[in-house]
Order: C-alpha cells, then structure tokens, then sequence
C-alpha cells in the first residue's frame, strides 16, 4: 500500500482573483507574483479571473451571460485566492460586486487571501472580507499573505521582489489551501452540501 503523502490524487483547481480595477493598479504585479508561487506549489493548477476585465452588470438580476465565463471559472474551483488592496480600510468595491453577483460557487470551498497596502499590508480589506465569504458558506484560510508597501519592490523588468517572509507565508498559505480544498472536494463528492 502507498504511503500517504498528504497531497491531492488529482490537481486543484485554484482560481485566483484579481481583486482591483483602477487605473495603474498594482493587483497584477502582486498576482503575478502570486500566481507563480501557486504554479510551482505540487498539485495545485491555477488560474487568474480578473475583476477589471470581467463585465460585471451594476444591478441584481442581470441576464447571467455578462458574467458567464468567471461564473464557470469559479464553478469549475476547489479553491480560491483573493488579491486585494486595501482600499479605505477595506476591500474594493468591484471586488464587492464581483463576489456578490455569484453564491453556489463559493459554497463549501476554501477562500485563501493576498493583500496589499501601507503599513497595514491590507489586512483589515482581509478582516472584511472574512465575514463576506462567511455569510456565503466558504472556509477561509487562518493565514494569509500581506505585502507592506510593496510597490518600491520591483525588479528592473517591473517583477515584485518580495521578501522571505512572504515567499514563507504564500507557501504556508498555499499548504493550508490545499488540505482543505481536498478535503472539502471529497466532502461534495460524497455528499453536496446543504447551503
């Protein structure tokens, strides 16, 4: 018999959000960055969904195809990965709109979160963000990774170059992410949850 080696029989599949949409926002370097990260993590398949590329319609009750391909993007998840600045001592208002104009494909998944900002890395958007995805049945990962006044950390091609901390915090963050998006895709297969 194998012995147990903790991770996944099948890749997860981790969408991560790209949680800003102003302009000369700074969400893709640290995406980037991210997305890296999570490429090179075993068993883990990302892929981006951009808030300030995806048509999002203003008002409830839109006809669903406006937001048909991140819809099926997030279905199709076991997890996800929030990056998000810190906006007024909170999260972005797109994002907001973004996480509000879907429910079921949240539902019983884990919620893993990037941030960034001033002195505060972003941590209290992370703190609100907490309580949205709670009220839509989601399991949101206890450590995070929070980026301290990142935009003077770039490389020459534009790349960030974070520190060892938050290279340590991504993997630790991405470790926690990975054993609850298997266990709670076995606990759907099994039995679908009741939301």
């Amino acid at each position: 018999m194998a012995a147990d080696t903790g991770s996944p029989a099948e890749p997860l599949h981790v969408a991560v959000i790209l949680g800003s949409s102003r302009d000369g926002r700074f969400a893709p370097t640290v995406g980037d960055w991210f997305l890296n990260r999570a490429a090179h993590h075993p068993n883990l398949s990302p892929t981006s969904v951009d808030v300030a590329t995806t048509e999002l319609p203003h008002t409830f009750g839109a006809p669903a195809p406006a937001i048909a391909g991140p819809r099926a993007t997030l279905a199709e998840a076991d997890a996800f990965v929030v990056v998000t600045p810190e906006y007024n001592h909170s999260y972005p208002g797109t994002l907001k709109n973004f996480i509000d104009l879907h429910f079921a494909e949240w539902q019983a998944k884990p919620v893993g979160f990037v941030s960034y900002g001033g002195i505060s890395g972003g941590l209290r958007a992370i703190e609100h963000l907490r309580a949205v995805f709670a009220e839509l049945h989601a399991v949101t990962i206890r450590d995070t990774v929070s980026l301290h006044n990142p935009w003077g950390q770039r490389d020459e091609a534009g790349a960030l170059v974070a520190d060892s901390g938050a290279d340590a915090a991504a993997t630790t963050m991405l470790n926690q992410l990975t054993w609850w998006g298997d266990a709670l895709r076995t606990a759907r297969a099994a039995r679908p949850y009741l939301g």
